[in-house]
């Protein structure tokens, strides 16, 4: 076991206290939108090699004896390289939509890419790596997000509201609102949705005018009942990114609050966007991401409609199982990764963690003491480790003498 140092990430949209404030640390100043956890090597943790002392990069320390790191299971279904990277997200503001790849386009992608010459960071680069990226968001606090297309009809009614606003306030509808209803009517759900979604990723400034239009009227007093999520979801979109294509299409996708505890998956080809709150985010490790709108960065809209998946979707929650060893474990339907939650009493007895190859750990509350047959670690708030298959099996215990309650969360592959 390893007791690891993780690498903050301070992209703007992040908060500036969430992450302090959750881990008992002083704040940097800066905003703290992810703190990376993990091997991935653009941010790799930096591991404490209790043998010698040294701080070494957890991905060289992976890559100096993989089948010891990861398990012989690992090895042979994902190669020699930890297959997922666990984060701790906290959205102040939205971050922009965005789609990510399947395993086969991924690979198709950035052979095309390398084959091109692009350079690895290249900012018109799609394909950073050769991984597909599924992920889970689990909330911590309240958290609001964008996840997949709703169903067709739904957008409709909502647009049909907007429309109807216009026509009591004596105004012209915009006629982007008669043209995504007329998109959204087709026999073809899918197709309805894919064509209102490129028409207004492709629509430059007649989508930015008429979206104004709509923003207006929403902020001047035309109702917004019983769509009140939906369409203040529009106006705030707007502040940020005015014009852009990524307010309206937020009409089309899933708007929805987690409560602290809750969890949803997201697999390839499903548009999301997390817009604010605080989680523990978990993914295979790749950086592969099509952007589609909410954002100044580069995105290739031929490249974001083959990657779509355009049917509509339910939200994918992710609820919790409960094991016979009594674990509390979050499965998605992924064999990368898989999220464990921990929460000790001071009196409470061991839980086994459930640790399939390689697994990580990082405690938000209160103190935890690993063990196994072969070493242990105590780790305090804040504290994080990583634990190498050779490892297990190893049981998580309440320290003794605690006084609060622990939680921890530790991340494993989800193989069987």
């Amino acid at each position: 076991m390893y007791e690891i140092e993780n690498v903050l990430r301070d992209y703007a949209w992040g908060s500036t206290t969430a992450i302090a404030s959750l881990l008992g640390r002083e704040e940097s100043g800066r905003p703290e939108a992810e703190l990376w956890i993990g091997a991935h090597p653009d941010s790799p943790s930096v591991a404490h090699v209790p043998e010698d002392g040294t701080a070494t990069p957890l991905d060289a320390l992976v890559a100096s004896d993989p089948e010891h790191f990861l398990g012989t299971e690992s090895v042979t279904r994902f190669g020699p390289r930890l297959p997922f990277l666990a984060k701790i997200l906290a959205a102040a503001q939205p971050l922009s939509l965005q789609v990510h790849p399947s395993l086969e386009q991924a690979r198709a992608g950035f052979a095309r890419e390398n084959a091109e010459g692009l350079a690895a960071n290249a900012p018109n680069r799609n394909y950073r790596d050769d991984n597909h990226k599924p992920e889970m968001i689990f909330a911590l606090t309240p958290f609001e997000a964008l996840c997949g297309f709703r169903p067709a009809a739904e957008t409709r009614n909502i647009l049909a509201h907007v429309a109807a606003a216009f026509d009591e306030a004596g105004g012209d509808v915009p006629p982007l609102i008669g043209s995504l209803l007329g998109d959204l009517a087709s026999t073809d759900e899918g197709a309805g949705l894919r064509a209102a979604f490129e028409r207004l990723i492709t629509g430059g400034g007649s989508v930015s005018d008429d979206t104004a239009l709509v923003v207006a009227a929403l902020v001047s007093g035309a109702p917004l009942a019983p769509y009140e999520a939906e369409l203040n979801t529009v106006i705030s979109l707007n502040e940020k990114y005015p014009g852009d294509p990524g307010v309206l299409i937020s009409l089309l996708l899933n708007r929805i609050s987690l409560a602290p505890g809750e969890a949803v998956y997201l697999p390839a080809g499903n548009v999301h966007a997390y817009l604010h709150g605080l989680g523990v985010e978990v993914m295979a490790s790749s950086d592969n991401v099509l952007r589609g709108g909410l954002t100044p960065k580069f995105v290739d809209v031929p490249e974001l409609l083959r990657t779509i998946d355009f049917r509509p979707v339910a939200v994918p929650m992710l609820p919790a199982e409960r094991t016979e060893l009594d674990q509390e474990v979050f499965r998605p339907p992924f064999e990368e990764f898989q999220l464990q939650r921990i929460e000790l009493a001071p009196d409470a007895g061991p839980v086994p963690l459930a640790q399939a190859g390689a697994a990580v750990v990082i405690v938000v509350a209160g103190n935890i003491y690993l063990d196994s047959p072969k070493g242990d670690l105590q780790l305090s708030r804040g504290g994080s480790a990583f634990l190498a298959a050779a490892e297990a099996p190893v049981n998580v215990h309440p320290v003794a003498g605690s006084t609060v309650p622990a939680l921890a969360f530790a991340v494993t592959t989800g193989l069987r």
